[in-house]
């Protein structure tokens, strides 16, 4: 499973026993930390049940064991809003 920024996940006992009450949990981001294979140590925040976020953390996890509720949509390229100006009539007087 592949974590980014942004996305929300379930921390439960699958995910490292130290979590016996599971927990939502915001990615900040992936940290870049040699650690064993298959864990990984993630910045982000807890949140409560209304999703406030209440404490900031370091969680030391195995992927395989998180539950990904919400997943931060890919990047889509962006349209111009501007629609092609529809051609102004000038009024002529005549002479």
């Amino acid at each position: 499973m592949k974590l980014r920024a942004g996305d929300l996940v379930e921390v439960t006992r699958a995910a490292s026993v130290q979590f016996v009450h599971p927990f939502l949990f915001r990615v900040i981001r992936v940290l870049d930390w040699v650690t064993y294979d298959g864990w990984v140590w993630l910045d982000g925040y807890q949140l409560d049940r209304k999703g406030d976020a209440v404490a900031r953390r370091s969680i030391f996890v195995q992927p395989a064991g998180l539950r990904v509720r919400r997943s931060v949509p890919a990047p889509t390229p962006r349209r111009s809003t501007r629609s092609a100006a529809a051609p102004t009539r000038t009024a002529h007087r005549q002479l």
